[in-house]
């Protein structure tokens, strides 16, 4: 899925989203740089906003190691390192996708801490993520619950959006009854955004 092109710089949270080949303006808390071309996810979206606000919840990040699900732009695990994340991996099926990530992280001079990967999450062998996010579908968050959070360590976090507001207690009890409670819960227009911890 791709959006259309970023004209100005706009803030998210403590974020502020610039484009690509503009100044950050003055005053502004944490500047994220995107491509003015790419795939879904530039932060305006209520699911990719939520999720950057909930990622400040998550602070302190130093050192942590991240996995975003879904990745798109990448403005997520971007977003993750610009907090003091350690290093982040970016997972998309989409090939534009994973092109407009790897971009993405050189613009924000983190090529040696985010990594791509173009397919899906069955090629990931690493485990203990120290945050585990996925701001996808909810028909597809269902499926693959046992795996988010087995690659999620113990005391680790779980960031999950794009869940429908019909949706938000099935997804619920799924991640709770596999070990996870609910530390947050943001509910937008259409979806809902939880902030989970693995026990």
């Amino acid at each position: 899925m791709t959006t259309g092109r970023i004209f100005r710089p706009f803030r998210v949270g403590r974020f502020t989203i610039v484009p690509e080949g503009e100044l950050p303006p003055d005053g502004c808390d944490i500047p994220l740089v995107m491509g003015r071309k790419g795939a879904f996810g530039s932060g305006e979206h209520e699911t990719t906003a939520a999720c950057l606000d909930q990622l400040v919840s998550c602070t302190p990040l130093a050192g942590a190691t991240v996995l975003d699900l879904g990745s798109g732009t990448g403005i997520l695990a971007i977003a993750a390192l610009l907090l003091g994340a350690g290093s982040a991996l970016a997972v998309d099926i989409e090939w534009p996708a994973a092109l407009s990530c790897q971009s993405n992280f050189r613009l924000n001079g983190l090529e040696g801490r985010g990594v791509t990967v173009c397919g899906e999450l069955a090629c990931i062998s690493s485990t203990g993520f120290d945050l585990v996010m996925a701001n996808i579908y909810a028909d597809i968050l269902m499926p693959l619950a046992d795996r988010l959070v087995g690659l999620t360590r113990s005391g680790g976090k779980v960031l999950l959006s794009g869940i429908p507001l019909q949706d938000k207690y099935d997804i619920w009890r799924r991640y709770t009854s596999l070990g996870c409670r609910e530390l947050d819960c943001r509910i937008g227009e259409e979806f809902v955004t939880y902030l989970l911890e693995k026990r």
